[in-house]
């Protein structure tokens, strides 16, 4: 026994204690996600779930917590750490010698790492609307070399026979740029994602292009929600104590906004030039005593001009650079700041509350309600309550008029048109029940309902930006709601390959239907929907 705890206590003080390098997992393995949240939920490990993506250092050191005690753990979930130390092993072991899953190239020295696999999908939906079936193709990989350097890049070609995604869309399908006119009933897109890294003991830096998400939830996010196009950006993280994490990203947003003044003609048509816009951003998150995470962070949108230095720097408070003489002192000419927060408590074992507060062109000075609008979230989930293998989850989103805009169109809370916020957008809420069960390992049956409604889009402009929320009221007139009760099921042959089936009753209605809901999904349906991929 003694031998047991020398060699577990050496192993996690060398795994702890070695610079490690970094890449990072998208948002979309959310079974690995999901995971982690359980064990964190059931108090085996203890993770920041405000900020993702987690790095997968950062996965297998979790799973490398949790193997320690597997004592603690039921039959279901001891088999599914098993599962996936196939795949996160590569993280945690010196050499290949391990039960490893099935790639398509893996190779692991010394010196150098690299992991090569296919990504290929497709989804089928049917109803009484027609068919579509979007489907996918394409390759990730990721390599570390030496101690401290970590790259990945994951290529994925998408084509649907009709185009599920738009900004106007007030749904959760992946956003896209698609090709060609926009007229078009079909649309093919491709997105890529890649990131260099370097790491030390308790941080990293990247330069990464990506999707991020910043803000607790099971249900979209309604601070970073990742449900845009992705976006290049400096990224920062540091962890020097157990107590303290901190994010910092500077992104390059696409504001599809003409400069007219830099466009031209050339021998094929116009020459169309976009204004620059940026986002800068940072989060700090503080564990004042276990299993309770409390974050504050702030962010700016600006355009109109290059970098700006100020923001640049990762510990800023940047509504200050309105006053700080840095060529800008007032919002109408270039910036839309904001601040948010977040509270994560896992401190009653197998229960997660938590709440995100997101505020909008903030000014200080105002009595509340006057230019400062609001996005609030509220939300509990219970693991293996009562009942192992059960979850429950209950979430609520309300977002006030003009919060995630602005009335300078290059100043949105956006890319490409997509809000960087909740998928519903402002004067919106919406209701969010789930119960999930997994029987057995790799597989998970859950019936979900949703209630969404959005009122109207009030006019924005400088003088509107002035007028006291109260004159623009929450919900007054409901132009779209959409409910939805749905079963889907999923099991994972092997590691990232999976097989689902599932059906949805949904209902889309109001006068504002037509430009929120695709025509396929429009008034009552009964969708069936199949599918199988491998990797995302």
């Amino acid at each position: 026994m003694k031998r047991i705890i020398f060699l577990t206590l050496f192993l996690i003080i060398t795994i702890t204690r070695t610079p490690a390098q970094e890449v990072y997992q998208h948002i979309t393995h959310t079974d690995i996600y999901d995971f982690l949240d359980e064990l964190a939920n059931a108090q085996v490990i203890s993770i920041n779930s405000s900020v993702k993506p987690y790095a997968r250092n950062l996965i297998a050191q979790k799973l490398f917590e949790a193997n320690a005690k597997k004592g603690l753990l039921n039959l279901r979930q001891k088999k599914e750490l098993a599962f996936y130390l196939k795949d996160y092993n590569k993280e945690l072991r010196s050499d290949d010698n391990f039960d490893k899953r099935l790639d398509l190239f893996f190779y692991k020295d010394t010196l150098f790492t690299l992991s090569v696999n296919p990504i290929i999908g497709i989804h089928a939906y049917s109803n009484n609307a027609g068919n579509i079936y979007p489907r996918w193709n394409g390759a990730e990989a990721f390599s570390y070399i030496g101690k401290n350097l970590g790259f990945y890049a994951r290529f994925r070609g998408n084509l649907e026979n009709k185009r599920l995604a738009d900004p106007r869309y007030l749904n959760q399908f992946p956003a896209a740029t698609y090709e060609g006119p926009g007229d078009s009933e079909s649309g093919e897109s491709s997105e890529m994602h890649a990131g260099l890294t370097y790491s030390w003991e308790w941080g990293s830096v990247g330069l990464i292009k990506d999707h991020f998400e910043w803000g607790d939830n099971y249900n979209g996010s309604n601070i970073f929600s990742g449900h845009t196009p992705s976006v290049p950006h400096l990224r920062l993280h540091m962890h020097p104590v157990s107590w303290l994490d901190f994010n910092y990203v500077h992104g390059w947003l696409t504001s599809a906004v003409t400069d007219s003044s830099e466009s031209y003609l050339n021998n094929s048509g116009n020459r169309l030039v976009l204004y620059p816009k940026y986002v800068a951003a940072n989060m700090v998150t503080v564990t004042p005593v276990r299993h309770l995470d409390v974050s504050v962070g702030n962010s700016v949108i600006y355009s109109d001009k290059n970098v700006r230095p100020a923001y640049l720097m990762p510990f800023f408070f940047y509504k200050s650079t309105d006053h700080s003489g840095d060529g800008i002192v007032s919002d109408w000419q270039g910036e839309n700041h904001q601040v948010f927060f977040n509270i994560s408590s896992r401190q009653i074992k197998n229960v997660h509350l938590y709440t995100s507060l997101f505020v909008d062109e903030i000014v200080f000075g105002s009595a509340i309600g006057e230019r400062t609008q609001f996005s609030g979230k509220a939300g509990a989930r219970f693991s293996n309550f009562m009942v192992h293998n059960l979850f429950l989850t209950a979430e609520y989103t309300r977002t006030n008029p003009f919060a995630y805009r602005h009335y300078i169109n290059t100043l949105t809370f956006a890319s490409a048109n997509y809000n960087l916020g909740h998928y519903l957008g402002d004067n919106s809420d919406e209701i969010f029940l789930s119960v999930m069960y997994k029987p057995i390992t790799k597989f998970s049956a859950e019936i979900s309902y949703s209630f969404a409604r959005k009122g109207a889009e009030y006019s924005y402009s400088e003088q509107a930006g002035t007028v006291a929320v109260g004159s623009s009221p929450f919900m007054q007139n409901v132009k779209w709601q959409a409910s939805g009760f749905g079963i889907k099921t999923q099991y994972q042959v092997i590691n990232d390959c999976y097989v689902l089936a599932g059906f949805m009753v949904s209902d889309n209605r109001g006068s504002d239907a037509g430009i929120y809901t695709p025509t396929y999904f429009s008034g009552k349906r009964t969708t069936i929907n199949i599918g199988a991929n491998i990797g995302f």
